[in-house]
C-alpha cells in the first residue's frame, strides 16, 4: 500500500524514523491556503519546486475551478516545471459531473487524474466510466456521517482490477489504517502528524524496557 502525505506545507514532508517511505504528497485548496500559499498558478509552481527539492516522487494538485481554459493554461506551465523538478504530477478534481469537461481536458494532456470526495457507489461507477486514475473517498468524513464506509471501500478495491486505484483519505485511526491495508487498498493519504504519532508505540516501548531489564538481570546473575 502506497503512503501519501496530506499537506501543502513542505516543512511537514519529512517524517521521523520508523515511518514508511513517502510515495507522494496530496494537496487541495484548503491545505494550500493553510500552508500560507496562494491558491494560484504561482502558488502551485512553488509547490512543484518544493516537491522537487524534497525529492517527493509525486505531487497531487487540485484544480481550483471547473474552468477548461484555465486548466489548459495551468497545465501548459506546470507540466514542464514538474519535469524539470523530476516530480510526477497528478491532477485532482471533485468527483462531480460539473467537473467532467475539466477532467477531459486534463486527460487530453496525458496527466493522471484523481476524483476526490467520492461518497457512494454510483459515483464510483461514474468515475470508472470516466477513466480516472484514482478515486479518493474521505473515510473519516463518511464515518462521521454514519455511512457504511467499508462497503464502499470494498467496492473501490473490487474495481482496482479495472485500473481505477483507491486512495483512501481522511484516515484518523491506526485501526482504520490496518483495515485498509488488509483489504487491499492501493494507497492512503494521512496527515503528517498522524503518521509521526504511529512511528513508535507505547506497547513496543514497554516490551523494549522489559527486554532491557531481563538482559541486565541475566548479566548480573552471571557475575
Amino acid at each position: 500500500m502506497k503512503f501519501y502525505l496530506d499537506s501543502a506545507d513542505a516543512r511537514q514532508w519529512a517524517l521521523p524514523a520508523g515511518c514508511p517511505p513517502v510515495q507522494g504528497v496530496t494537496t487541495n485548496p484548503t491545505l494550500v491556503m493553510q500552508a500560507g500559499l496562494p491558491v494560484s498558478l504561482a502558488g502551485y509552481m512553488k509547490l512543484v519546486a518544493q516537491a522537487g527539492e524534497a525529492k517527493i516522487p509525486e505531487l497531487m494538485l487540485q484544480l481550483p475551478r471547473a474552468d477548461v481554459g484555465e486548466a489548459a493554461q495551468w497545465l501548459e506551465v506546470l507540466l514542464p516545471v514538474a519535469v524539470q523538478a523530476r516530480v510526477r504530477l497528478t491532477i485532482k478534481l471533485p468527483c462531480h459531473p460539473d467537473w467532467q469537461p475539466a477532467l477531459r481536458e486534463v486527460q487530453a494532456w496525458g496527466v493522471p487524474t484523481l476524483l476526490t470526495g467520492l461518497s457512494n457507489p454510483v459515483q464510483l461507477l461514474w468515475a470508472r466510466a470516466q477513466g480516472a486514475s484514482y478515486v479518493a473517498p474521505y473515510v473519516g468524513r463518511l464515518q462521521a456521517d454514519g455511512r457504511d464506509v467499508w462497503s464502499l471501500i470494498e467496492a473501490c478495491v473490487a474495481v482496482q482490477a479495472d485500473g481505477l486505484q483507491l486512495l483512501a483519505a481522511s484516515i484518523k485511526s491506526a485501526d482504520v489504517l490496518s483495515r485498509l491495508l488488509a483489504c487491499g487498498a492501493h494507497a492512503v493519504t494521512v496527515r503528517p502528524e498522524f503518521a509521526a504519532s504511529l512511528a513508535t508505540d507505547p506497547i513496543t516501548h514497554a516490551a523494549m524496557a522489559q527486554f532491557d531489564q531481563d538482559v541486565q538481570t541475566s548479566q548480573n546473575a552471571v557475575l
